[in-house]
């Protein structure tokens, strides 16, 4: 009923704190069952036997004690209940964090910022309930019941055959209920998401609503999101609480079915005042742990929804092997390569693509198709082609975020898959045509490249990417907050800080994206020298997005559809009259 076995599975690895919580669980049962039979025999006692209180006090005494061992096995039990929780929850967020990072950029094509961050916060917690209350309440809900009966039936058969009669009613009425209630329950959780997601692509895109005068229908359109998820909680609540109702009721019918057959056999003389007592006092815990089922029922179903959410993040990597996933990364080691290899080592001299093929996930048509050509140590390729050609797609091969569905990406003729992705990425150095820029320190943001550069190599790579003296310049030079996406510097100051990074990485193999767009064309050429004279002979690979950056390349492949058309030099190209000839005649 309601049960995720990926997040059984998952629970289940914190078997200590498990068993824990079901072993006092059914030691709280047989508490329940001992305060009863004790209550049940004081009662007798003081008004059948006329028994005063100095007889009575050790038997109050018990009772009390027993009281408050039932509390002391009930705080134990939710203790150890949370912290399976906070195991569940601190698995799953190491996991959805290691998914999302490993996996890239191009595994999170088509998600939403926002819908993420609220799955990876809010969507997590939510499994609070779940695993804290609605799991071990199932299991006391198992237990205590079955435990009443066995001592309920020796002593009045009739009662505990009603009990066992009526029992089912209650998850029956839970199961048909809580049928309306998960749809609706799926509903809020993917109402609360899209708010999340709407909310926080309006705040990012706020410069662009307010120059084109429609922060007003925004603000009008966070308003209608808000209002259907209101909606859509209370039509959760409303089925909560007809279950509540429904719950209540089958289990008040039942105990007074109990009560009036008790009291009837009383009358009659059929049944005697302590064990008639006894199963009175057992009946409504008996019921309780039903009603209580209910409740947790319902606090656990918002868990349930966000689990889904956050298995179809992990599933890629994981499947439903939920428990025994990778740690930190998603791509299989799929050879043997030794540890000292080139290509780890950083000391390789030729990376070749051989026929690769490569399809994005979901994708209908192959963004590239067959294709092959050799990068050497020293040498500066420059990819070129209109939009959509495949550029992006070979940078996203060579930083393993894509993987070839044919052929294949050999370093020093050793298959780039044999080699664990984060050791590969050491070797690279990479400028994406719109960098990132964190909220932090330039000093921070250079070091990224290097974290363990000194503040002399950082200043050295700032100067070699023309931004020494802009960043000297600001309040508290190299100290300087940059704030939320480099707010401080323009963009072609973001873009050579970028290129610092590069510079300060020293990486034997530099994809750049067009690193001179956002620069005036002095700065340009100043780069592109200073790129070319990089010590160490780096291997770069250019995605070319103005074909006057390629006029420097040793080789410079053509790619349409996928394909690679063309290639050769700038002045062969150009003669040649095809894709190249015509697209530089474009820019010209």
């Amino acid at each position: 009923m309601n049960l995720d076995r990926r997040l059984v599975r998952l629970a289940a690895t914190a078997r200590r704190d498990l068993g824990l919580t079901v072993a006092l669980n059914a030691a709280s049962g047989i508490t329940i069952v001992a305060a009863a039979a004790l209550l049940s025999r004081i009662v007798a006692a003081a008004f059948l036997a006329g028994a005063g209180l100095p007889e009575l006090a050790p038997l109050l005494a018990l009772l009390i004690g027993l009281g408050a061992v039932r509390a002391a096995l009930a705080w134990a039990a939710e203790v150890s209940a949370h912290r399976v929780a906070a195991h569940v929850k601190a698995t799953l967020r190491e996991q959805l964090s290691a998914q999302l990072l490993a996996g890239g950029p191009v595994a999170l094509r088509g998600e939403q910022t926002g819908e993420l961050v609220n799955t990876l916060t809010e969507g997590v917690e939510a499994l609070e309930a779940y695993c804290a209350q609605y799991l071990p309440q199932l299991a006391l809900t198992a237990l205590v019941p079955a435990t009443l009966l066995l001592f309920i039936f020796p002593r009045d058969w009739l009662s505990g055959l009603v009990l066992l009669v009526t029992a089912p009613l209650l998850p029956l009425f839970m199961q048909l209920i809580g049928q309306a209630a998960e749809a609706r329950t799926q509903r809020q959780w993917v109402t609360l998401s899209r708010m999340s997601a709407y909310f926080l692509e309006t705040l990012q895109g706020l410069t662009t609503l307010k120059l084109l005068g429609r922060s007003r229908e925004a603000l009008r359109e966070i308003a209608r999101v808000s209002d259907a998820f209101r909606r859509a909680t209370v039509s959760v609540l409303r089925v909560a609480f007809l279950s509540a109702l429904a719950l209540e009721l089958i289990a008040t019918l039942s105990t007074a079915v109990v009560a009036v057959e008790i009291g009837l056999r009383l009358l009659y003389g059929r049944l005697t005042f302590e064990p008639a007592f006894f199963v009175l006092l057992l009946a409504p815990e008996f019921y309780r742990q039903f009603r209580t089922l209910g409740v947790r029922f319902h606090a656990g179903m918002a868990g349930m929804a966000a689990a889904r959410r956050i298995f179809a993040v992990l599933a890629p990597a994981a499947g439903e092997n939920v428990g025994a996933w990778p740690r930190l990364s998603v791509a299989a080691v799929q050879g043997d390569a030794p540890a000292g290899h080139p290509a780890l080592t950083g000391a390789w001299e030729q990376l070749a693509f051989e026929g690769v093929t490569c399809t994005y996930p979901g994708a209908e048509r192959p963004a590239l198709r067959d294709l092959s050509f050799t990068l050497r140590r020293g040498q500066r390729i420059a990819l070129v082609g209109p939009s959509g050609a495949g550029k992006s797609t070979v940078a996203a091969l060579l930083l393993r975020f894509l993987e070839p569905a044919a052929g294949a990406i050999t370093v020093e003729g050793q298959p780039l898959a044999a080699f664990p992705a984060e050791m590969w990425r050491r070797q690279i150095a990479w400028v994406p045509q719109q960098p990132h820029l964190f909220n932090a320190t330039v000093a921070e943001n250079i070091r990224l490249g290097r974290p363990d550069a000194d503040a002399a190599a950082v200043e050295r790579a700032a100067r070699l990417a023309g931004l020494h003296e802009t960043l000297r310049a600001l309040p508290q030079g190299y100290a300087t907050p940059l704030g939320e996406q480099g707010a401080r510097l323009s963009g072609g100051e973001a873009q050579r800080l970028a290129l610092a990074r590069v510079l300060l990485r020293e990486a034997p193999l530099l994809i750049l994206d067009e690193p001179t767009a956002h620069v005036d064309p002095v700065q340009a050429a100043e780069l592109e020298a200073t790129l070319l004279a990089l010590p160490g002979r780096p291997a770069i690979l250019w995605i070319a997005h103005r074909l006057a950056t390629t006029v420097r390349a040793d080789l410079i492949l053509v790619l349409e559809n996928g394909r690679l058309v063309e290639q050769g030099d700038q002045a062969t190209l150009s003669r040649a009259g095809g894709l190249y000839a015509r697209l530089l005649e474009g820019q010209a």
